[in-house]
Parts: C-alpha cells; structure tokens; sequence
C-alpha cells in the first residue's frame, strides 16, 4: 500500500478530513488538481456548529478576531439566534481562502502528505484496497490504498468515477457571485429582496464588495467558462438602478439552486464528503460547514477503520449519522430559496413566517437547523437530554485544581470519558480502552439551573464531540466502549 487512505480535493472538507486522519493516526495521500489555491473564497464564515468543531481542535486562534453575528435571517426573515444557547448566525466575514490556510497548514504539520498538481484520473475497487489513477507532472501516476474519499465539490470526478448516484431537484435558476471593486455600494449584508429578484452587497475592506445577485426569470444553462463582469454589472442596474459598470471585479462566479444529494455515502473502499455528497443553494455558510462537520464525522471512524481497532459497522455509520443530516440541508436551503427568491406569490407565506418566527419555539427551532446545533445521532437507547447531540462547551475543575474547558479536552482527537462523580468503578471499565479513550476526572463549575450536565455522573464523548453515553442511560458504560471503541487494545503487530 501507498498509503492509508487518499482524499481527493484540498477544499475545507478535504483538508479537514486529512488533518483528522491523521490526528487519529493514520496516514493519508491528499490529491489537489490544481498547483496553488485560486484566492478565490466562495465562502465567507461558517455556522455555530462549525466554529465549535474548529474550537475542538484548538483552531480557532488561527482565524484572528472572529465576527459573530447573534441575529440572522431564514429566508430572509431576520431575527435573533440566540434563544437558542450557543447559537448565532455563524462566523462571518473569514473569507474560504483563510479558512483553507488555517486548515492545510494544520493537516501538513500532522503530517499530511499535500500532493498539489496531481489531477484525479481513475479508481479501480479491488475490494480488499483501491487503486486510484492520477496525472502530475505530464505523467500518469498509479497509487493504491485501503480506501478513498471523495471532497473534490459538487462536480465530483470521485463520485462519477465510482458510480454513486445523485438525485436531486434540478437547477431552476443562475445567480452571480462576485468580488467588485471601485462600485461604492451600500451594504446589504443579508440581502434584500427587490422587485425582480434579490441582491446583496458586503464591504470586504480595501474596496472589495462581495455581491450576490439573483434575478428571476434567468433560467439556469450550462457554461464552459465563469460569467464577466459586464453580465453582472447590467443584471445590477436592472435590479437596483444603479450603474457599477465603472468598477471592475477581481473575480467572478456563478452558481444554481440544484440541489442533490448521493444515495449512499459509501461504495465499498470509496466514500465521499461534503459538495461530492450533497449540492443545495448557499444559505447561511452551511455548505462548507456541513462538509467540515463530514469530514469530522468520518475522520476518526475511517482511521479506527485502517487501524484495526473499529467495532464491526462503524464505518457504515457514517452514512447513517450524516446522510440523514445532508437531507435536511437540502430541505431547510431548498424552502429558504422559496421564502427568499421567489416573487410575489410567495407573499402571504413570508407573512405567515413571520408571525410564526415571533413565538420563541419556532425561532429556537429554526435556529437549531440553520446553526447545525440540532443535531442528534442515534447512540443508543437513553432519555438523557445529551444523549447523541454535541456536548456543549463547559469549564471544570480537576482535582489538582486547575481548571479545562471541555472543547480543549477534545483536541487531541480522542474519545474522552469524563467522570464528573469520582467514580473509579468507571475508570477502572474505561482503562481498557486507555489506548482510545482519555479519562478525565473533574466537577463542572457554575452550572445553571436545568443543565444537561448537572447531576450526571459520567458522559462518554466520541471524538467528534457528540455524546454516546451518560450513567443515565440504560446500557452499560462497557457496552458503549464495545460498541464504539471495540474489544480493547490491539497489538501494534496485527494493526
């Protein structure tokens, strides 16, 4: 074998997904068609859920001062995130190009293998390993692994070439999406609608708008290059009245509301994350999020996977776990673009949603789908309130007295057993999982009144930071090890 695992695409996901890799141990080639980053940054921040993942590795220092915006809209209905806690309206203004930096130099200084210039070409599955095809350098290159990952976007040579199918809603419309500059705009930061479509304008600095623009009644064709920016400048006098043919733009884009998803998300040695697995309209940063939180997801399963250490299926739930979250990506973009773009009809719907946003229910409610903080993973049987949702962040104090957040006890990326009751019967069914699983013994400090925490005695917390057991919950804490951890240390020999 070449390597462990090959991951094709150094966008967000695919960057992320190597940089778990091998945090968990395993080695990874990373397959990047192109020689350099393009500076392009189709996206500008990430959803709450997001900037806790990032958190969890201890990466969000490489982002610098992070804007955080408590209100946000649903279909350009705006109100506050937060009734919900811990959620807000994203990170915002982090263009995808610093994003990618922060990401590619934390997967290469964990060791892994960045190989830029090597277009993907061809995968065989020879069932016990993949081989994959590869062209670098004017040469065709063959490499073979346990398995492959496809994070190489919505138009995915992965996906095509392993046959995955990806049904879907066609596209019904095209949308600009561009960098301007010398235009002198108004800020529209979340949007607006105007009669014959929606635009919106947010200063970057030194200049630099970034504009999106949707005009009804252009229906979405196929092109081989991106649009110019005379086509964007004319469809922005016609929605606005306003002339910014004088500017210029240091590059522009376009993009639909297709929106599909891959039936399954594995096919033997190959599976796939992020835009290879599911494409649906922008909204809210939600589409480099989701495919982040894919690779974080997948990440350690696949390592424990190539490690030997995996309990029988885990790797399959990964479809499990994230197919059902793509799903409703594509569901709550797909009403957003309703709510948003559509026309006059849509009216007295937008009227209906915003009496209902008003009851604080429905704003937690939808706060919860757009931030990514509603997630829930079927872990088990249990009616703890934490049970398979992401444990939130808390301080706690160890014995010796020093204090650590429960987010940097994830940044190793292993499993953590925290004992909040000094239990050593529960140490002592943990270590023999030493290997895999870290044993934290601490008390929360300043809990409020109704916290989920308050009064457990001991929570099991994966990798990717979700719950997967609570001394309140029916089965055992050696039954949860078993099924996620395995049987116990595996000899370095047999790995």
């Amino acid at each position: 074998m070449d390597t462990d695992v090959i991951v094709v695409g150094a966008g967000p996901t695919g960057l992320m997904l190597a940089g778990e890799l091998r945090l968990a141990g395993a080695d990874v080639v990373l397959l990047e068609r192109l020689d350099e980053p393009t500076g392009q940054s189709r996206g500008l921040g990430f959803t709450a859920r997001t900037v806790e993942v990032l958190d969890q590795r201890g990466l969000l220092p490489g982002f610098g001062e992070i804007e955080i915006s408590p209100v946000g809209h649903f279909g350009g209905l705006l109100f506050d995130y937060t009734v919900l806690e811990g959620a807000h309206f994203g990170a915002r203004s982090i263009p995808q190009s610093r994003t990618e930096a922060v990401l590619g130099e934390w997967a290469a200084g964990l060791g892994a293998d960045i190989r830029r210039g090597w277009e993907f070409t061809g995968l065989t599955d020879r069932g016990d390993h993949v081989e994959v095809t590869a062209r670098a350098a004017g040469r065709e290159h063959r490499l073979r692994a346990s398995y492959l990952v496809g994070c190489d976007g919505g138009q995915s040579a992965v996906r095509k070439a392993a046959g995955f199918a990806f049904p879907g809603s066609p596209a019904t419309r095209e949308m600009y999406l561009a960098d301007v500059v010398g235009c002198d705009l108004r800020p529209r930061h979340l949007g607006e609608r105007v009669p014959g479509g929606m635009v919106m304008a947010a200063p970057l600095g030194d200049g630099v708008d970034r504009v999106i623009i949707c005009e009804r009644g252009v229906p979405a064709g196929e092109r081989d290059a991106a649009p110019g920016f005379a086509e964007v400048a004319a469809a922005w006098r016609r929605l606005t009245g306003e002339d910014i043919s004088g500017g210029g733009a240091s590059w522009v884009s376009s993009f639909t509301d297709a929106a599909r998803q891959v039936t399954e998300y594995r096919r033997g040695r190959v599976l796939l994350a992020g835009d290879a697995a599911h494409i649906h309209l922008p909204a809210g940063g939600q589409g480099l999020s989701a495919g982040v939180q894919d690779a974080v997801n997948l990440g350690w399963k696949l390592a424990a996977t190539v490690r030997g250490w995996a309990p029988p299926g885990l790797l399959d739930t990964y479809h499990g776990e994230r197919h059902p979250v793509g799903a409703r990506l594509l569901q709550n973009t797909r009403a957003q673009g309703l709510l948003f773009l559509s026309g006059e009809e849509v009216e007295p719907l937008r009227e209906i949603f915003a009496e209902l946003i008003a009851f604080e229910d429905v704003s937690r409610h939808l706060a919860g789908i757009v931030s990514h903080l509603d997630i829930r993973y079927d872990v088990g049987e249990g009616g703890h309130p934490l049970l398979g949702a992401r444990l939130p962040r808390r301080t706690l104090r160890r014995a010796d007295g020093t204090t650590v957040t429960t987010t940097e006890l994830l940044h190793p990326g292993a499993a953590v057993l925290l004992d909040l009751g000094d239990d050593a019967k529960a140490r002592a069914v943990a270590s023999g999982w030493a290997d895999r699983v870290t044993t934290v013994t601490a008390a929360p400090l300043d809990l409020a009144a109704g916290d989920p925490l308050a009064g457990t005695a001991a929570v099991l917390v994966r990798p990717d930071g979700y719950v997967a057991w609570t001394s309140a919950d029916p089965q055992d804490l050696a039954t949860a090890l078993h099924r996620w951890f395995g049987d116990g240390p595996v000899p370095a020999g047999e790995r």
